[in-house]
């Protein structure tokens, strides 16, 4: 049935990171959505978990099956007491509990037309072919959305159908695309030349449109403008031969149109199928896959049930159907008889990991019905993990045969001798987030770590935060506050007792400071490492200690809509580290301080002025308090000296308030100095009209002219950034603050501004590579300084608050500041504005993220880690994913090969390393090398700590020799090593036998 509530404003702190990928418009059309689910096992709980946490206006369940011991493999939200209970009425509260927003109800008795006639998306999952062409024909004729989707073993497909007509508002979800322009030709081809620094971007057949151009100004807010490229700078627009003469200045922005997809019924399109391929290296499996499935589905209806897992018979009488279906086939397909009998023997299998790929990819497909926002499956997906099973395992079917477990559906697949195998590996997750929560729930179901040897390490130092509800469905609203790894662990705890015992959470950050914690006896124990991490110097740091102790890792990430999962394994595969991103393109700082023309500019700028004018000062100020020798090693570093020392002045002495209405007084002439003084001095410099020394204007090209800012008080992006400063500026002093604006006007209407008067001789830094000299200030003038300083003794124990960036909190005035800085110098250069929403993405850092994702990589990893658990040797038994669910793409390609290296006649990889026995002295460690490996020992270090150079002289270098490696590491790092270390990391410069510097392995 509908579910009618009322409109509700978007809660932009718990939907933060989802709202930047799918916005504001796509939110508030799901919002108006009711979605049906049919069928409650894993598959269909891991859909329904993905919607209700998007948020859209209801969910409707309808699974009356009782719940039995087998659907434990998968099903998350079912428990061993709930058995003989209907699947859709135990899983609709937990189900509930997952967003307050959303309502969860059940839907009873038969599933007839009348009722599905009421929802905008019906998704049909263990449901008779039969029944969902009943269905289809139904929905496709009442401009119902429609979804089906089943998993079998490692085996599963999607199908969608959108309607007859159904437009797609954004196909990608990419922001659009926008640049500078230099000039337009006005001739029958219009030709958009843009500037040199970047290139436009563009492809043939798009459109665009053009603000802020002089002359030509026809083209201004002009309709979208389809264009053809002619080159990475230029781009024609047609005819504009009879529009002004260009002149200057304007930008181009790419105008994204609507597309309109024709989608077939089911009927239909059974008999025409057209797919979505998965796997390029599986270009054969669709049209086969397509066919097995209704083979599948005819065996069921022919003999009530599917076929047994790995009985010959029912695999052989599901190949004959499929071959029947084929003959029937306007165009025939090559059959694999191995193929489609490993499906018959997978259909009952029941995978959590399938479970998440499909319940992310097919969610996503709901939130496209629902919104219009990126490109549907067009429209069947047919995808498949067959390098997942172990290899050569010779069982009869009694190793398949269910025997009353909650592992059933995955022993179905793999076995009973492989469940063993699984039960008893030891794993460790580092970061229990968004991927930490899918990681773990997946591994619960597979009993990951639930043997006698086996165990599951997780670790993660954050607390939960209300934004991370969304998308990290382990945690609820009463967790916020308490430790991931702590809550993660109860709440998978939950979902399989069996891990209870099992599962030990660390609150520790992994880094060097912690290798007593995470030392080698931990390491040695574990099977296999998974980062579920979101930095990458995090990454980089379990990246070499899995080389170190030689560990499989699983790696993976997400953006938004598109995530990739990366496998390491041991003298087979390059490391994390192999390979490297290009770096961020960064934002000149001539551009931020002087020649901004985009709004990230300005964000950035005001976030700089938010740690220069809150953190920085008060953070100085305490250590000039707490150590004597701060003024002394100030003043050695240079050219920074003054200003940080001015700046403790201004904190301590000159700007100290004293009452709130002195934050006010001080915030006011911060605005005239950033957004009026500051403008005047630089059109000083450059007035409006001045030329460069080839006689083209300054203010031209990427520099865009400022004006000067006048106060008003009537203006609200002023009195943000009055009330904001005010306030902050109070914080760093313990004050209490205010918000009240009348009372803030009146302090403000007795603020007296001196008159700015601009300087002669000012530097101003425009381009990058020019270089400004700072001027360094003479000893007299830094110890005027500080002598004008309150000694430190007499202010025992006084402390300023440094303000720490929160861009989650919207009472502390943070984003309050922000917000306001960056719009006042937007205005300042004529730059369009950019909501509190966009100016928290950009200054934050915020990593877009959705549940659907996060689902779906996780699972990709899971299929990874049965082949780790399988011992699998080969490089083309591992993938590596990338998926843009927006578009929607997959690509899996095998993994990159270890590189290798060769000193004389020894090959060597990142993963060797010279390992030896015993402690002994450098001069027994120096012959070892010259007689085993003929190489000469040039430089040995210990970390930082230099234990050898062939340069070290006489006396010194005797000493050492003679001294064993422990001693000699102690001596001269004059640190104890630590009792948990229970080898030296030693590594060396070394000359072959002919004397040519080499490179070897550690």
């Amino acid at each position: 049935m509908e579910i009618e509530n009322s409109e509700q404003a978007i809660d932009e702190g718990l939907y933060s990171r989802q709202l930047y990928v799918l916005g504001h418009e796509a939110m508030k059309k799901m919002g108006s959505s009711n979605v049906l689910i049919v069928g409650l096992k894993g598959l269909g709980v891991e859909i329904a978990k993905n919607v209700v946490l998007a948020g859209v206006k209801s969910v409707t369940l309808y699974d009356p099956e009782p719940v039995k011991i087998s659907d434990l493999s998968s099903q998350f939200f079912l428990h061993e007491d709930d058995i003989g209970k209907p699947r859709a009425t135990v899983s609709r509260p937990r189900l509930a509990e997952l967003n307050q927003y959303v309502p969860v109800s059940i839907l009873e008795g038969e599933l007839t037309n009348d009722k599905i006639r009421n929802f905008q998306i019906v998704v049909l999952t263990e449901t008779p072919l039969k029944k969902q062409l009943e269905i289809n024909d139904f929905t496709h004729a009442n401009g119902i959305h429609f979804i089906s989707t089943d998993i079998h073993g490692l085996f599963g497909m999607a199908f969608t159908d959108f309607g007859p007509r159904f437009t797609v508002n954004d196909t990608t979800g990419e922001n659009p695309l926008t640049g500078m322009v230099a000039a337009i030709s006005k001739d029958i081809d219009g030709i958009v030349t843009c500037l040199d620094e970047s290139r436009h971007g563009l492809e043939d057949g798009e459109y665009v449109t053009f603000t802020e151009i002089k002359g030509m100004e026809e083209l201004n807010n002009c309709e979208p403008r389809k264009i053809k490229v002619l080159g990475p700078y230029t781009f024609s627009i047609g005819d504009t031969s009879n529009f002004g003469d260009y002149i200057s200045g304007g930008l181009f922005t790419q105008a994204k149109q609507p597309k309109t997809i024709c989608f077939k019924s089911f009927r239909e399109a059974l008999q025409k199928p057209e797919y979505l391929v998965s796997d390029f290296g599986k270009w054969d499996r669709p049209g086969q896959l397509h066919l097995g499935f209704q083979a599948l589905h005819a065996f069921t209806e022919k003999n009530g049930s599917l076929p047994r897992p790995h009985n010959e018979h029912d695999a052989e009488e599901v190949l004959k159907l499929a071959k029947e279906l084929n003959e029937q086939c306007e165009e025939k397909v090559e059959l694999s008889d191995k193929l489609i009998k490993q499906l018959a023997y997978d259909a009952v299998g029941d995978l959590s990991p399938m479970a998440a790929v499909f319940g992310g990819l097919v969610a996503q497909e709901v939130l496209k019905a629902c919104s219009g926002k990126f490109h549907p499956i067009y429209q069947f997906f047919y995808f498949d993990s067959l390098e997942s099973l172990p290899e050569n395992e010779k069982f009869g079917e009694e190793e398949y045969a269910p025997c009353g477990s909650r592992y059933d559906g995955q022993i179905a697949v793999f076995g009973k001798e492989f469940q063993s195998r699984i039960a008893n590996f030891r794993a460790f997750l580092v970061g229990s987030g968004a991927i930490g929560c899918e990681m773990l729930k997946n591994w619960a179901m597979m009993g990951l770590g639930t043997g006698p040897s086996g165990a599951i390490h997780i670790t993660d130092m954050d607390t939960i935060e209300k934004s991370n509800l969304n998308r990290q469905f382990l945690f609820r609203p009463g967790d916020v506050g308490k430790l991931k790894s702590e809550c993660a662990a109860a709440a998978i705890a939950k979902m399989n007792p069996q891990i209870a015992s099992k599962i030990i959470s660390h609150q520790d950050r992994v880094g060097v400071e912690t290798e007593n914690i995470y030392n080698d006896n931990f390491f040695e124990a574990l099977d296999v490492v998974t980062n579920a991490l979101d930095n990458v110097d995090a990454r980089k740091y379990m990246d070499r200690r899995c080389v170190y102790f030689r560990k499989p890792l699983l790696e993976s990430g997400t953006l938004g809509t598109k995530g990739n999962t990366q496998v390491v394994i041991p003298y087979l595969t390059e490391s994390y580290s192999s390979s490297q991103d290009p770096p961020e393109k960064s934002i000149p700082i001539c551009t931020l301080k002087n020649f901004p023309n985009a709004i990230e500019h300005t964000i950035q700028w005001a976030r700089d002025l938010f740690e220069g004018l809150f953190k920085s000062p008060a953070e100085n100020v305490n250590l000039y308090l707490s150590q004597p020798n701060f003024v002394d090693s100030t003043i050695k570093q240079g050219t920074s000296s003054k200003e940080i020392l001015e700046g403790i002045r201004n904190y301590l002495v000159t700007a100290k308030p004293l009452s709130f209405d002195e934050c006010i007084m001080w915030a006011r002439l911060k605005l005239e100095e950033y957004f009026n003084n500051n403008i005047q001095q630089l059109l000083f410099n450059f007035p409006k009209d001045s030329v460069t020394s080839s006689g083209t204007k300054f203010w031209s090209g990427p520099k865009r002219a400022p004006d000067p800012l006048v106060f008003d008080p009537e203006n609200e992006t002023h009195m943000d950034f009055i009330v904001s400063a005010a306030n902050l500026h109070a914080f760093n002093y313990g004050l209490t603050g205010e918000t009240n604006r009348e009372y803030i006007k009146k302090v403000l209407s007795n603020v007296i501004v001196p008159e700015f008067i601009p300087k002669s001789g000012v530097k101003i830094q425009v381009q990058e590579n020019e270089t400004v000299q700072q001027i360094t200030a003479d000893e007299n003038e830094l110890q005027e300084i500080v002598s004008s300083l309150p000694p430190s003794s007499s202010l025992a124990g006084y402390r300023l608050n440094p303000v720490e960036f929160e861009k989650d909190d919207d009472t502390n005035f943070h984003m309050d500041f922000i917000t306001a800085a960056s719009n006042l110098r937007a205005a300042n250069y004529a730059i369009q504005p950019a909501d509190r929403h966009k100016t928290k993405f950009i200054a934050g850092k915020i990593i877009p993220a959705i549940a659907t994702t996060t689902s779906l990589v996780t699972g990709l990893v899971c299929l990874e880690l049965y082949k780790i658990i399988a011992g699998k040797n080969k490089l083309e038994d591992y993938k590596n994913g990338f998926v843009n669910l927006a578009l929607p793409f997959f690509g899996f390609s095998d993994p990159i090969a270890m590189p290798k290296y060769k000193y004389h006649e020894s090959e060597w990889s990142l993963w060797d390393r010279f390992d030896i026995e015993g402690d002994l002295t450098l001069s027994e460690f120096l012959n070892y090398f010259k007689e085993n490996h003929e190489l000469e020992v040039t430089m040995l270090s210990c970390g930082v700590t230099m234990l050898y150079a062939f340069f070290i002289q006489g006396k010194k270098k005797e000493e050492r020799k003679n001294m064993k490696l422990s001693q000699l590491v102690e001596t001269i790092s004059k640190k104890p090593i630590p009792p948990h270390v229970n080898a030296l990391t030693l590594e060396m410069c070394v000359n072959d036998r002919d004397g040519e510097e080499v490179e070897v392995n550690r």
